[in-house]
């Protein structure tokens, strides 16, 4: 089996084949999609699935960038690594830093091991069973969900950099009271799990990989990541026609206040 520093090196490793793409002029391509590939991308897939064939050889992996036989396989796997290779492509084309390295744990449907890590930010936070953790500057903090904000107190609202839907701007010009900040991929989710803010509505679309490392992070610091409007959790390879994710909201627990 592997230890969680195995996995929380394998995302630096990826992490450092990303940054030196990053450093220089890089190839951009389109997907069948049309959403934005590049050299960096397949860099890191590569680094990650090929240390995790030799490191775990009894657990598959599925990854973004996976052939469409792994794609057909997966409603047969029980517990399987669930990655994204590079979280944020557009904002690593635009050299903005909030792009991430997410590699996760599924199973029987659940996120039970996360790792994301910005490599541009040198920022790691990683969760399980034991807890959540947050790495800065060779510092390891654990890190936890903030309470639920007080009756018309500001709510601290996380909105994507590049993908702000116009459900996510009713679902906030709903709440009492609120202070929207922007950011990219999955470390708007980790922002809720340190408890630098209160709510994440993505209310747009995502898929399973673009979630599920943080959403481990999340739950390992108390959070809950909750299919919108059913308020449900969220769950991994159950639909057998689409990875894509339903709406969902991450917070630290229900409110009345948007629910």
């Amino acid at each position: 089996m592997f230890n969680n520093q195995d996995i929380i090196d394998l995302a630096k490793q990826a992490g450092a084949a990303i940054m030196e793409i990053y450093q220089r002029d890089f190839a951009i391509y389109e997907k069948n999609d049309e959403s934005p590939l590049t050299e960096a991308d397949l860099a890191s897939h590569h680094c990650i699935v090929d240390a995790l064939n030799k490191l775990t050889p009894e657990i598959p992996v599925l990854s973004e960038e996976s052939g469409a036989d792994e794609h057909l396989d997966r409603m047969t796997w029980q517990t399987y690594w669930l990655i994204d290779p590079l979280d944020g492509t557009k904002e690593f084309i635009k050299k903005n830093g909030e792009f991430t390295v997410n590699i996760a744990l599924i199973d029987q449907g659940k996120a039970v091991f996360g790792v994301v890590y910005a490599p541009a930010l040198e920022v790691a936070y990683w969760g399980d069973a034991e807890g959540a953790f947050k790495e800065k500057s060779g510092q390891v903090k654990p890190i936890q969900v903030s309470g639920i904000p007080a009756d018309g107190a500001v709510w601290r609202v996380v909105g994507s950099r590049s993908h702000q839907s116009d459900e996510f701007k009713a679902f906030v010009k709903g709440l009492p009271a609120t202070e929207v900040v922007s950011m990219g991929s999955s470390l708007k989710l980790c922002l809720v799990a340190e408890g630098v803010a209160d709510l994440y509505p993505r209310l747009g679309l995502t898929s399973e990989w673009d979630t599920a490392a943080a959403h481990a992070v999340v739950t390992a610091a108390g959070g809950k990541v909750l299919q919108y409007p059913e308020l449900t959790p969220l769950l991994y390879n159950t639909r057998p026609e689409t990875l894509l994710n339903p709406f969902f909201i991450v917070c630290a627990d229900k409110s009345e206040a948007w629910g």
